[in-house]
Parts: C-alpha cells; structure tokens; sequence
C-alpha cells in the first residue's frame, strides 16, 4: 500500500514537472531590454501603496523599475494616508499586484474618493494586476476610474508565463515592439467594456495572445482579450496592466515607460 502511494506520488510530480516544462517552452525568453528606456522624461514625484492587499515583493519590483526613471522620487503610502493625505503633491499613484478587494478595503471610502479626486484633477494612476482590478467600475468597490468589468467573476486563473502583443496604440506608448513577448501572469483581470455612459471608453494596449484557464476558469475568453489598457478621468490619466512586466526579464522599461506617458499631460484621446 505504501509502496503504491510513493509510486503514485512521484507519477504526479512528474507529470506537473513536465505541464511546466511544456508551459515554460510555450513562452519565449524575451531579448534582454526588449523595451527602450523612455526619453526626456521630467523628474516625477510618485506614489506607491503599501499595506493590505499588496504583496511586498511586488511593490519593490514596482519601485525599483519607477526609480529607473530620472529624477523619480518614489514615496509609499500607508493604507489611512490615501485617504488623508494630500495627494496633490504626487504625479502618480501605483497601486501593485495583491488583491483588488482588499486595497479597496484597507483604503475605505475615504482612500478610494481621495484617489477618484487626485485622477480627475490631473493625476495619473498605474495599477498592475490588483491595481487593475481596483481601478474597474463594474466593482462597487473599486475606484470606478476604468470602464470596464471583469468577463467572469472566476477570477481566480492561475499563473503562467504568457505571450502578449503590442497593438499600434499601444506602440505609441510602450515603443515599436512588434513581435508578441513573454510576460509573467498571476490572476490578472480578463475585461471587457462595461458601457457606462458617464465615463470615456478605454483603448487597448496590448492583448494576451495565449491563455492559463485553471481552477474552473472559463477557457477561451482570454486570447485576444485587453491585457493592457489607458483612458482618462476627468483630466487625469490611467493606465492598467493586468500582467508582472515589473518582474519579467527583458521588459524592465514596460513600468518606466507607462509612467512617462502618465506623466504627460496632453490631451488624450480615448475610443469611441
């Protein structure tokens, strides 16, 4: 008996070692420094939360790609100073990967209108992963900034390194990278357009171009979906990733990138 759960244990190590061999050879290494560093950036004052409901790994890879910039000053804010502080002083709020519902929790009403405020009148918001979800109006929750919804509420995906596309307005940010490239996944946010009247429609970045659909996931939903969006709110803008470029080798400048586009402030257009 013993023998036969050995037997069968090591069948099964086996047979995920080899699902994550196949999926890892399904993904490319990318080009080292795929993206070009952005250039003539201003000096940037950015602000990055820190508290419940974001992983602390992933806020320091999230920092440290922001200090790539020139003359960025990266600040983190604890969950009660969003929603006390005066944002006005930042250029940019990240919010990083974690959980969506639990930064909006941590935050409360007070944090998610002080941000909702700091966007409208000017400020610009990255949120990556979580930070995605966050940002999504088709969540009583979130911040009501992105025109989107989730396409199910199995959010739960799994991770996996994926293939991702540039389309051409994506290009106009992030640079002319053409091909598709790898990128870390982590139960990011698959969307679609929620339809409110009342906020701008989003552009798509770029669009997964393979799927993880585990955990009773819907399959087929996320090829081809938005992987990586913008839009504005009020005279602000937003961006939001639902994929990790911060810790994916190759596209160190994604992050840098995205925040140099926030930090512009001409007019954007947004999709009709």
């Amino acid at each position: 008996m013993i023998a036969s759960l050995v037997r069968w244990n090591l069948a099964m190590m086996l047979l995920i070692t080899a699902g994550a061999r196949l999926r890892a050879a399904e993904a490319p290494v990318n080009p080292p420094h795929l993206f070009a560093a952005p250039a003539q950036v201003r000096p940037l004052n950015i602000a990055i939360y820190d508290g419940p409901g974001s992983g602390e790994k992933g806020i320091k890879s999230v920092t440290k790609r922001a200090e790539q910039l020139p003359g960025a000053k990266v600040t983190a804010l604890e969950p009660e100073e969003i929603g006390t502080r005066d944002l006005s002083q930042f250029d940019i709020i990240i919010f990083s990967g974690g959980s969506g519902s639990a930064q909006a929790k941590a935050i409360g009403e007070a944090g998610r209108k002080n941000v909702r405020q700091f966007v409208e009148h000017g400020g610009g918001y990255l949120g990556i992963c979580a930070g995605a979800y966050l940002a999504c109006a088709g969540f009583d929750w979130g911040l009501g900034i992105l025109n989107a919804k989730t396409v199910s509420n199995k959010w739960k995906r799994g991770g996996a390194t994926l293939q991702m596309q540039l389309t051409d307005d994506g290009k106009e940010i992030f640079g002319d990278v053409a091909r598709p490239f790898s990128i870390r996944y982590h139960n990011g946010p698959i969307i679609k357009p929620l339809g409110r009247a009342d906020l701008p429609a989003y552009r798509v970045a770029a669009l997964f171009r393979t799927e993880i659909a585990d955990f009773g996931s819907p399959k087929g939903v996320m090829v081809n979906s938005p992987a990586a969006v913008y839009t504005t709110f009020g005279q602000g803008r937003v961006i939001t990733i639902s994929p990790h470029s911060e810790d994916t080798p190759g596209l160190e400048n994604v992050v840098p990138r995205a925040l140099a586009w926030l930090g512009e402030k001409e007019t954007v257009a947004t999709a009709k």
